[in-house]
């Protein structure tokens, strides 16, 4: 674009905006004279009065002053009471069923931008839990003017912005945030300083067991111990039953890293147990889990509604993390080999399936991406049927041309990122898939993220 022909929305300036659509972060989308407009905390449909704070040569985003006709879609209730600017909630003013529309809309764009517009995208599924689902949570402190202050990072900074409760999250996790912030703050416990590198707390960090309702406490610390902990320990379990274990983890670096390699358990068990899909896990404070058990159990149900295993299948699961899509699908396999290249993630997915007294699973350290790998794995003999749940940036197309190489049958896709799974699947359209109905799930309500399932069929040659 010619500089004299930009449109220029000067910072300040204020204009009376249509939205006419919400993108996947939560923003409102208006124009003002031809140039798209972002405005957080409008909906589709609200007329509002903005103020711009930011231009670019391509966009300018804005924030609303006023709400001068509101959308149908546009909610009454309060869903959450911390600071808009957490940003994590960004469905938090439209109704939950716009919420759905929204997600859906999401995933159908994902596929149509890469030219797969025929692909068949059904309706979200949900389990209709909106809050309180979350069994983690990450609370970073800083020392505030009267006192430490427990919130979230802001979107994309790491501002603090003051908030010990979350919508999402168990109210019993607000509760111990703040009692963990007034025994500092009586100890002289200082919160750790990014700028500085001076002060003891960084984070306090929660997870809890659905199915027991035990909260493991850990303490991530600029330091090898804390003062007063014999005192910490009795407050912290008189307060709150609740809590089956406190655990120290130690990180020294300066990094934004949550947690260090170091843990000490100060008080009671190091790890909490949970049940997902009828099976037992063990959860350390390190170990993967799905965040939202609940949510977990729809989307694992309808990976193994598409997998249509019959028993005699070998299952080949790549990206396989601590086993969990696998070995829930275990007892419809004849065999199921899991890889993964982390280690620990594998020795984790191994404890699982001896727990689970599954004999039929083999899990194995190593990058799955060439045939030879998945054939040696699976005693030289092509696997049946694979699942992939990749990490957000997908799978490779390399990986794709290995399936299509060895002939498996089926391959049940478990997507977090729709970009990703629309471009992924044209991969597998090209190397001779059919590429089956998308299914969103909704496993994180009111914030952007959707996860997605989808079947792939080898073509008959």
């Amino acid at each position: 674009m010619d500089k004299k022909d930009r449109i220029l929305l000067p910072k300040g300036s204020e204009y009376t905006v249509e939205i006419t659509d919400v993108n996947n972060l939560g923003s409102g989308v208006g124009h003002v004279e031809g140039k798209t407009l972002f405005v957080r905390g409008a909906v589709t449909g609200d007329v509002v009065r903005v103020s711009v704070i930011k231009d670019t040569v391509t966009y300018a985003v804005g924030r609303v002053l006023q709400i001068e006709k509101a959308s149908d879609v546009r909610t009454t209730e309060t869903f959450c009471h911390a600071p808009d600017a957490c940003g994590g909630c960004v469905h938090r003013y439209v109704t939950y069923e716009h919420e759905l529309e929204c997600k859906r809309a999401y995933v159908q764009n994902a596929f149509r931008k890469v030219g797969l517009a025929d692909v068949c995208v059904a309706p979200v599924q949900t389990t209709g839990v909106t809050s309180g689902y979350r069994n983690k949570g990450q609370y970073p402190v800083k020392q505030g003017k009267n006192g430490m202050e427990a919130g979230f990072f802001a979107s994309k900074t790491h501002n603090l912005v003051k908030a010990d409760k979350c919508a999402l999250q168990p109210a019993i996790f607000g509760q111990i945030v703040a009692f963990v912030c007034a025994f500092c703050d009586s100890h002289g416990i200082k919160a750790y300083d990014e700028l500085t590198g001076k002060g003891l707390l960084r984070h306090i960090y929660l997870r809890e067991s659905k199915n027991s309702q035990q909260v493991m406490l850990c303490l991530v610390l600029n330091g090898r111990g804390m003062p007063a902990e014999k005192r910490f320990i009795a407050e912290a379990t008189e307060k709150f039953a609740q809590i089956s274990g406190i655990v120290l983890n130690f990180n020294e670096k300066n990094t934004n890293v949550v947690l260090g390699k170091e843990y000490r358990t100060l008080w009671g068990k190091s790890d909490i147990e949970d049940e997902l899909c009828g099976l037992r896990f063990r959860i350390s404070p390190g170990s993967f889990y799905q965040v939202n058990r609940e949510g977990a159990e729809l989307l694992y149900g309808l990976a193994r509604k598409r997998a249509a295993l019959t028993g005699k299948e070998t299952l080949i699961d790549l990206y396989c993390g601590t086993g969990t899509i696998g070995l829930s699908m275990a007892k419809d396999a004849a065999s199921l080999v899991g890889i993964e290249i982390v280690p620990e993630a594998v020795d984790c997915a191994r404890e699982n399936a001896a727990r689970n007294g599954i004999r039929n699973a083999t899990f194995i350290c190593n990058d799955a991406g060439d045939a030879q790998v998945i054939l040696s794995a699976c005693g030289g003999k092509a696997p049946d049927v694979a699942i992939i749940d990749p990490p957000r940036k997908g799978s490779t197309e390399g990986l794709v041309k290995c399936f299509a190489e060895l002939g498996i049958a089926r391959v049940v896709y478990v997507s977090c990122d729709p970009d990703t799974l629309a471009r992924d699947c044209k991969w597998f359209r090209e190397n001779g898939y059919e590429i089956g109905e998308v299914t969103p799930v909704d496993m994180f309500p009111r914030t952007g993220h959707v996860e997605s399932v989808v079947c792939l069929t080898r073509r008959e040659l």
